[in-house]
């Protein structure tokens, strides 16, 4: 008989990925605590969160977040244009999570072991700005089978990380 294993417990080996969440207008409490949550879970090194009037830490974002808002540096700041300029200047290679005209599923996506990537993952209405979109190197996509064209951004940031981190193990093989 299996037995339920919690956090002080399990075999799960801790690693550090070089890869930054850039949040493009993601302004729900409950997304962004949940986006902690995801981003500590896949070991990545860090967060920013753009656009005007970002209410990060509440009480709301604190109860989803479970105290992952403490582990994982995360920055604030309006205007996520210079933020990717940055990292491109940097050698990031900026990676936007939307469905686009030229988007790859994320499972196709191939990152090398050692290359440092940005994800942008959009607001939840109406996704990553043209603006971001016309900056990054690929638009990258989660494959859907239903009716619904979209899904949470937060489950979204899971299900890519899973597959981006996947493939950057699979990589150092």
């Amino acid at each position: 008989m299996s037995e339920q294993l919690h956090h002080h417990n399990n075999q799960f080996i801790k690693n550090k990925f070089p890869i930054t969440l850039v949040c493009d207008r993601v302004n729900s409490p409950a997304n962004i605590g949940s986006i902690f949550r995801i981003a500590d879970s896949f070991g990545i090194e860090q967060i920013y969160f753009c656009g005007e009037g970002i209410t990060v830490v509440s009480k709301r974002m604190q109860r989803t977040a479970r105290a992952t808002h403490e582990i994982i540096p995360h920055h604030q700041t309006e205007d996520i244009v210079p933020t990717i300029q940055q990292f491109k200047s940097d050698g990031y290679t900026i990676l936007a999570l939307e469905i686009t005209d030229t988007s790859i599923p994320v499972s196709d996506y191939k990152p090398s072991s050692q290359e440092k990537i940005v994800l942008v993952i959009g607001e939840e209405n109406f996704g990553v700005s043209n603006e971001v979109l016309a900056l990054v190197k690929h638009s990258i996509h989660i494959n859907m089978y239903g009716n619904n064209s979209s899904m949470n951004v937060a489950t979204a940031t899971g299900i890519a990380l899973y597959e981006i981190t996947k493939q950057v193990m699979n990589s150092k093989k």
